[in-house]
Parts: structure tokens; C-alpha cells; sequence
């Protein structure tokens, strides 16, 4: 199944194409990935991307690469549930000229509402406790710090916080549209 195509009123999200790979290559090889699990060789990102692109033939879910309306790709959203993970993740991030307009909100209040139409009821996102930029994007979406959720077990306790979203956490979900 490949990742369905969701539109928000500037974005598009949809599955990653090749043309995405140099961008977040690139993006790994900065102190930027150190909230993403450390800088990766390229060889290593391509792994890393390829694995969340066949996620979607192989559970069902995956990633988004999102772009503006102009085409320009910005950065990425999945849903990712490895093996190792106790539960489904939501899990973004965006190239660093992306940041600050609101691009993350956008991106991640449609694939709540995709994963809650799919029946998906509860998410959770691994969040490093120095990231202040997604613990209050977790926080405006509605969901709250879950301190008796389990972590993927390459996760540190003293460094990753785990941040509960469902369906009704903010009463509102026209608040993702």
C-alpha cells in the first residue's frame, strides 16, 4: 500500500520520492539530527528512509514527505510502528527553512485525522526532553506527557519524554483541519 496523498490548505503529503533524499541526507549530516538519533552517514540514511517508505507495503504505515503548494519539499511525517516499538509513533521533521511557520501543525493535525479515521486510538511520540520546538508542537496538538508509557528500548528514560495523542486529548479536532 503506498502512502495515501493528504492535502491541508498549503501543504501536500505524500510518499517520499528520490528527489527527497539529498535534502535529508543532507539534514542528517548536521547537529540538527541529534533529536532524530544522531548524525547518520549518508549510506545510513538512505537505509533510514527506504525502511520508512516500505513501511507502508509492510504494516500499513510509514512516512509522508511534505511540500508546499509550490512543490518544494520541507520536510517529512509518519506514522511508524518498527518492531522495536511498543507502540505507534507520530513522529516529524522539518528542514530548518521550514521551521517556525506552522508547516509541523499543518502536517501532523491531517495525519491525526487520517489515523483516526483508520480506528488508530491512541499514538505516542518520542520526543528528547532538550527538543523544546516538538514538545510544544505535541503539546498545542492536544497531546500530554505520558510518564508510565514504554520506550523503544534504544530510547534513553533520562533523555525522551512520551507524549500521548488520541483522538479526543484537546476536545476539538476540528483544531488539526
Amino acid at each position: 500500500m503506498p502512502a495515501p496523498l493528504l492535502h491541508t490548505p498549503r501543504l501536500t503529503l505524500r510518499g517520499h520520492v528520490m528527489a527527497d533524499l539529498e535534502q535529508l541526507c543532507d539534514l542528517f549530516e548536521t547537529d540538527r539530527a541529534r533529536y532524530m538519533g544522531g548524525k547518520l552517514p549518508r549510506k545510513e540514511a538512505w537505509r533510514w528512509l527506504a525502511s520508512e517508505v516500505g513501511m507502508w507495503d509492510l504494516i500499513g504505515l510509514g512516512s509522508w514527505g511534505i511540500e508546499d503548494k509550490n512543490g518544494s519539499f520541507l520536510g517529512q511525517i509518519g506514522l511508524l510502528h518498527p518492531p522495536h516499538y511498543p507502540e505507534t509513533e507520530i513522529g516529524w521533521t522539518l528542514l530548518e527553512h521550514a521551521e517556525g511557520k506552522g508547516y509541523a501543525a499543518e502536517a501532523a493535525g491531517a495525519v491525526l485525522l487520517w489515523a483516526w479515521e483508520q480506528g488508530i486510538e491512541t499514538l505516542v511520540s518520542y520526543i528528547d526532553r532538550d527538543n523544546s520546538r516538538s514538545l510544544a508542537l505535541a503539546e498545542r496538538l492536544g497531546a500530554v506527557h505520558d510518564p508510565d508509557a514504554a520506550l523503544p528500548p534504544d530510547e534513553a528514560p533520562e533523555e525522551t519524554l512520551v507524549y500521548r495523542h488520541r483522538p479526543d486529548s484537546d476536545g476539538s479536532p476540528e483544531a488539526y483541519a
